[in-house]
């Protein structure tokens, strides 16, 4: 328990080198530390509960998707930004429609990295990226192609070839590179 509480203060005193070096310590402990961490979730400190995040997403326990899944609306855009790359990397069924919402934040690079964490959720997150792709807003049409392209799934190749159609040329270039990774609209010949 000494440990605990140490490796949390730590954690929280805003020496990124003592914060970053008790994520590993945390992570050493495991399910004893999840308590602490989801506590520190609800503190008023950005940087703290930044630090949570980012200690939750290097605890290999179940309950962790969950536990990123409830902060991903955070007020501080880091944290939010931390919470959907620890989703990336715990791809989950649970996480895609809270994900898909955060493809229209505001703030450019959360949307890039839910794009990210739909991608890695592979063919669970086609059908939420579909509907994505058809929002008024180009820079979530952008993020949705993006992902599409990036997951190895026929059932993106329509929705690509919808997106060829799209008024931004950055959606096109997007359908036109997932279309070309699986090889639709090559042709091939014997010399």
């Amino acid at each position: 328990m000494v440990e605990l509480e140490r490796l949390i203060g730590d954690l929280t005193s805003d020496d990124d080198g003592l914060a970053e070096a008790a994520v590993e310590g945390l992570a050493a402990l495991g399910y004893e530390a999840l308590t602490p961490l989801t506590d520190l979730l609800d503190s008023q400190k950005t940087d703290d509960r930044w630090w949570a995040v980012r200690a939750l997403a290097a605890q290999d326990h179940p309950a962790v998707p969950r536990l990123l899944l409830a902060v991903i609306a955070d007020d501080s855009p880091d944290v939010r930004q931390a919470a959907i790359l620890g989703l990336r990397l715990r791809p989950c069924v649970e996480a895609i429609p809270a994900l898909a919402t955060a493809l229209e934040d505001v703030d450019r690079l959360t949307a890039h990295l839910a794009s990210d964490a739909l991608a890695a959720c592979g063919s669970r997150a086609v059908e939420s990226l579909s509907y994505a792709l058809r929002s008024s807003n180009s820079s979530v049409r952008i993020e949705a192609a993006r992902a599409l392209a990036e997951i190895d799934d026929p059932a993106v190749v329509p929705q690509l070839f919808h997106a060829l159609d799209d008024a931004s040329v950055t959606v096109n270039f997007w359908a036109e590179r997932g279309l070309e990774m699986r090889g639709v609209g090559m042709t091939f010949f014997n010399p």
